[in-house]
């Protein structure tokens, strides 16, 4: 699962601009992050970071782990265990609205990544089409909501879409014609069907009548906030300066990706930073900042359709604060 015509104090609306990078003398203090998915393009800006030594030189030792399941991230931030995470804004927003304490500190990416994703051949013109045909879902909550709007959208009727749980290889079953089409983040999911010589047609959720959304942000507690905020910020700064780089050469950044991460093919990884660049693009906003008035069209939509009890204010789960 970009900010187009916003003005630059929507960062203060939401909770005020933090300061510069700081760096420090002492010893690192060693922190935790652990990722959404397995190191993947949409992490260039990460290992960017990393290899320039922006954490360190903010007095982080930072270890980037990738979770055991999705739900990882979400479980262990809880517990402390981890000190930053990366997650769909979708699931920060309902972590919120069920009373724990996670809040996002940065957007990763400015749009959602969640689409039905369909191969080219089937000449779908409106996601309509999928009327009385199979269409897969990882079994994520949310996924039924995804499908359910995109679906209405085009003017179809989401009841008459045969939806069946396939888990998370939706890529596989799509090339084998299993499905007709499958929930996924079209700069992975999508891409990944088109390098094997698939091309597809992707519905994205924000074109077809979802949220514009944060698709993937860094979050951690209040808890941390409030202990060390010093810590918060330096790891904020550091990683907004990876993602700027990663903005102004593409390539450096995948190398660095690619160095650290070897199990990676390089051609996939090459196509998916192709169209992740746009969306790191903050359209006129810092990098990272997370816009009120978008974190509110998420949350209107969560309570829609059911996925949380009530809507909540964008500072209920989202900060800006730390920005540099």
């Amino acid at each position: 699962m970009a900010v187009r015509r916003l003005a630059l104090t929507c960062c203060l609306l939401l909770a005020g601009c933090g300061s510069t990078l700081a760096t420090s003398a002492k010893r690192p203090v060693h922190a935790t992050l652990m990722l959404d998915f397995v190191p993947n393009a949409v992490h260039a800006g990460i290992y960017r970071a990393l290899a320039a030594g922006y954490y360190r030189r903010a007095g982080i030792d930072l270890s980037v782990i990738p979770p055991g399941s999705t739900s990882d991230p979400l479980a262990l931030i809880d517990t402390g265990r981890i000190e930053f995470a990366l997650a769909d804004g979708i699931d920060v927003a309902e972590q919120a609205a069920q009373g724990h304490d996670a809040v996002a500190i940065m957007a990763i990416v400015q749009d959602p990544l969640g689409a039905l994703i369909a191969l080219r051949s089937e000449h779908l013109r409106s996601p309509a089409e999928l009327a009385g045909r199979t269409v897969g879902i990882t079994g994520v909550p949310s996924d039924s909501a995804v499908l359910a709007t995109i679906v209405r959208a085009g003017g179809g009727d989401p009841a008459r879409v045969h939806a069946v749980t396939i888990g998370f290889g939706g890529d596989a079953d799509l090339e084998a014609g299993k499905v007709a089409a499958f929930t996924g983040y079209w700069p992975d999911d999508g891409v990944t069907v088109a390098q094997s010589g698939h091309p597809v047609e992707d519905f994205k959720l924000n074109q077809w009548g979802g949220p514009d959304y944060p698709g993937l942000v860094a979050f951690t507690t209040r808890k941390l906030i409030g202990a060390d905020p010093g810590l918060v910020r330096a790891f904020v700064a550091a990683t907004v300066h990876g993602y700027e780089d990663t903005l102004r050469d593409p390539q450096r950044s995948l190398a660095d990706l690619l160095h650290a991460n070897t199990a990676i093919e390089p051609r996939l990884a090459r196509a998916s930073l192709r169209a992740y660049l746009p969306i790191f693009d903050s359209g006129g906003v810092p990098y990272g900042t997370l816009v009120p008035s978008k974190l509110a069209a998420l949350s209107r939509w969560l309570a829609a359709h059911r996925l949380i009890a009530r809507a909540l204010s964008p500072g209920r789960f989202a900060t800006n604060r730390f920005l540099p």
